[in-house]
C-alpha cells in the first residue's frame, strides 16, 4: 500500500486537499450548509429541476407503486417498466433508433468504449475530455492518443498517421471545466473523411443547449443521428441521476449483451427513471428555462468583463474565472463564502497545473439580482 501520510502531506503542501460540503437542503439557487444559507453557484442543476415539485411527485408516486430499489441487474429482473418507458421517450425525443440507460455517466463511457473497441483499434480524445472518457480510452487496450484541445489540424495529422482501420474520435460536447462547446460539425466532417466513428459525451449540454434542448449537437446545427454514439446524463439538466447512450439499434443491442458496466450492476431505482421522464417532458414544455439561463449567462459575462476577469470563451452555464494559483483560488472561494456565496475552487488534477479557477455555474432559477450580487462580491475580492 502507498504511504498515506506522505500522500496526504503532499496534497496539503500543493493546496490540493479537498473537503466535502455537507449540504442540508435540496439543490437550488440557495443551499444550506452547517445551518447557514448560501447563494450557490456550484451546482450542475442547470434548469432547476432537481427540486421541482412535479418531478418529486412523480418519483414519490413511483416509490409508492414500484418500491425503491430495482433489486437486480437489467438482465435479471431489474429492468423495470419505468426504465423501458424512459428509454423509449428519450429515443423519440432525440430522433434515434434506440437508447440504453446506465447507472452513471462514468459507467456509460467505460461500457461503450470497452465493448466496441479493443487492441485492434485507435482512439483519439480531446485533451480536456472528462476523466471518465480518458479512463475509458486507457482501459480499452486500444492505441490511445490525446489531441490538442479542439485542434482539428492536430487531430487530422494524427488520423493521417494511423494505420488501424477501427478508429474512434471521442469528445465532450460541452467541456465541464472550461464551458466551451466542441466543434462538432468539424468533428463529423473529419470522421467521414478519415472513416472514423464519433462518440460525443454531452453530459453538460443535453437539456441546456439547442432550441429544443437536445444539446450541443443541435446547438451546432446537426441531428443526433449525425453522431454514431451520443451519451447524456440525467443528473444535471434533468435533475435526476444516471446516464444514457443513444445510437442505432444494433449498437445498443451489443451493449446490452457485452457492456460489463451495464450487465454487472444493479439497475437504477425505477423512481429515478420516472422522475427523469417527467423532467424530459418539462424541458420540452418550458423553453423559458433555457431562455432565462441564456439571459443570465450574458448578464454575468457582461458584468464580469468589466472587472477584467480572465473569462474563457463559454456561452454555457459553466463560467470559470481562471486564477492560476491554488492557494489564491482557495482564498477567493473562502472570501465568497464569508459573503454568503458558495463557489468551489477547482484545482489540479481536475484542471491542468497553474489553471486553478473559480468554476461558476448558473441556473435558470437564479435571478438577475443573484448574478449582480455575485459580481459585486467578486469586485471586492479580485
Amino acid at each position: 500500500m502507498i504511504h498515506l501520510e506522505t500522500l496526504k502531506s503532499d496534497l496539503f503542501t500543493q493546496n490540493q486537499w479537498r473537503n466535502r460540503l455537507i449540504v442540508e437542503s435540496p439543490q437550488g439557487p440557495r443551499i444550506q450548509v452547517a445551518g447557514k444559507t448560501y447563494l450557490s453557484f456550484s451546482s450542475n442543476d442547470y434548469l432547476g429541476l432537481a427540486n421541482h415539485p412535479e418531478v418529486k411527485a412523480v418519483a414519490i408516486d413511483s416509490i409508492n407503486r414500484d418500491g425503491l430499489g430495482s433489486g437486480a441487474s437489467h438482465l435479471v429482473t431489474g429492468h423495470h417498466r419505468e426504465h423501458h418507458l424512459f428509454e423509449e421517450a428519450l429515443a423519440d425525443f432525440l430522433g434515434v433508433e434506440a437508447v440504453l440507460l446506465f447507472s452513471t455517466g462514468y459507467m456509460a463511457n467505460l461500457g461503450v468504449v470497452s465493448t466496441l473497441f479493443d487492441k485492434t483499434s485507435s482512439i483519439f480524445e480531446d485533451k480536456l475530455n472528462h476523466a471518465s472518457l480518458l479512463d475509458a480510452g486507457l482501459f480499452s487496450n486500444a492505441a490511445f492518443q490525446r489531441y490538442h484541445h479542439v485542434n482539428m489540424a492536430d487531430l487530422q495529422r494524427r488520423l493521417a498517421d494511423c494505420h488501424q482501420q477501427s478508429r474512434l474520435i471521442v469528445s465532450d460536447g460541452v467541456f465541464s471545466m472550461d464551458g466551451d462547446v466542441a466543434p462538432i460539425s468539424e468533428l463529423v466532417k473529419t470522421c467521414r473523411e478519415y472513416k472514423s466513428d464519433l462518440f460525443i459525451d454531452d453530459a453538460h449540454g443535453f437539456g441546456v443547449l439547442g432550441k429544443r434542448g437536445k444539446g450541443s449537437i443541435e446547438h451546432c446545427g446537426l441531428q443526433i443521428k449525425d453522431v454514431p454514439i451520443f451519451m447524456g446524463t440525467l443528473g444535471k439538466a434533468l435533475g435526476s441521476a444516471g446516464a444514457f447512450v443513444a445510437a442505432e439499434k444494433p449498437l445498443i443491442d451489443m451493449l446490452i449483451q457485452r457492456a460489463r458496466t451495464y450487465i454487472y450492476t444493479t439497475a437504477m431505482p425505477p423512481a429515478l427513471a420516472a422522475a427523469a421522464r417527467k423532467s424530459l417532458a418539462i424541458i420540452q414544455e418550458e423553453p423559458w428555462r433555457r431562455e432565462q439561463l441564456q439571459q443570465l449567462i450574458k448578464r454575468f459575462r457582461s458584468k464580469a468583463a468589466e472587472l477584467n476577469c480572465e473569462l474563457l470563451d463559454s456561452a454555457t452555464p459553466i463560467q470559470p474565472i481562471i486564477i492560476g494559483d491554488n492557494q489564491r483560488a482557495i482564498e477567493l472561494s473562502e472570501g465568497l463564502l464569508q459573503r454568503g456565496i458558495q463557489v468551489s475552487a477547482i484545482r489540479p488534477p481536475t484542471v491542468p497545473k497553474n489553471q486553478a479557477r473559480l468554476r461558476i455555474t448558473l441556473s435558470a432559477l437564479h435571478t438577475e439580482e443573484d448574478v449582480d450580487f455575485l459580481v459585486n462580491c467578486l469586485a471586492d475580492l479580485l
